[in-house]
């Protein structure tokens, strides 16, 4: 009973001791590294917690239009475990193949309706084959940010119906594992009338 007890009380130390070295580290601005370990034995980094697309839209969602924007938002949670390097955008479904002009791809914190700062992007490709466009960017963002990627197509297509974006997020890392967020939804209408004699 007695050597159970002593167990006991240095164990209770033993805890008391690290709790009181970890204050001290937080207290003094030392960094502490995380419980959780995000990157696996080959190398192989993952998100411990999901990123979340939380909003797509288009600027205008006519078919035939130019100039419309393209806005995907995602929300990187501050349990993350890493942070985000780059993004991927595949056309799932349509009538058609939007084709983008990748070099007025932008980014920025915040939303579409409530923009915060721009991001430096380091790259933006296109694979025809998958209908993929890849964002990277220049610096990987830290968990706890909700940006927004703006995409802008050469035309809306000319045909309507709904159009359909898988949305991929990739952590920061040699060998990022990417983690697939679902769709985004754009809806493209027919006109109904004509003005300036376009329809």
């Amino acid at each position: 009973m007695a050597v159970v007890g002593l167990t006991l009380l240095c164990s209770m130390r033993l805890s008391t001791l690290i709790a009181l070295t970890l204050s001290t580290a937080s207290l003094w601005g030392m960094p502490i590294a995380p419980i959780h370990a995000v990157e696996q034995a080959d190398g192989t980094v993952s998100f411990e917690k999901s990123p979340r697309l939380i909003n797509v839209f288009t600027t205008f969602n006519h078919v035939g239009v130019w100039g419309a924007k393209y806005y995907f938002t995602l929300q990187l949670p501050e349990n993350a475990g890493e942070p985000l390097q780059k993004v991927t955008i595949s056309q799932r479904e349509g009538s058609e193949t939007i084709r983008f002009r990748l070099d007025d791809t932008l980014a920025f914190t915040g939303t579409a309706r409530n923009k915060g700062e721009q991001l430096p992007l380091q790259s933006v490709n296109r694979d025809d084959a998958t209908q993929t466009v890849s964002v990277s960017f220049a610096k990987p963002i830290p968990p706890g940010t909700t940006f927004t990627i703006g995409l802008q197509p050469q035309h809306n297509p000319y045909w309507g119906g709904v159009y359909l974006f898988g949305v991929t997020a990739f952590p920061a890392g040699e060998k990022p594992y990417g983690l697939y967020l679902g769709v985004g939804r754009l809806h493209f209408y027919e006109r109904t009338s004509c003005r300036w004699g376009f329809c």
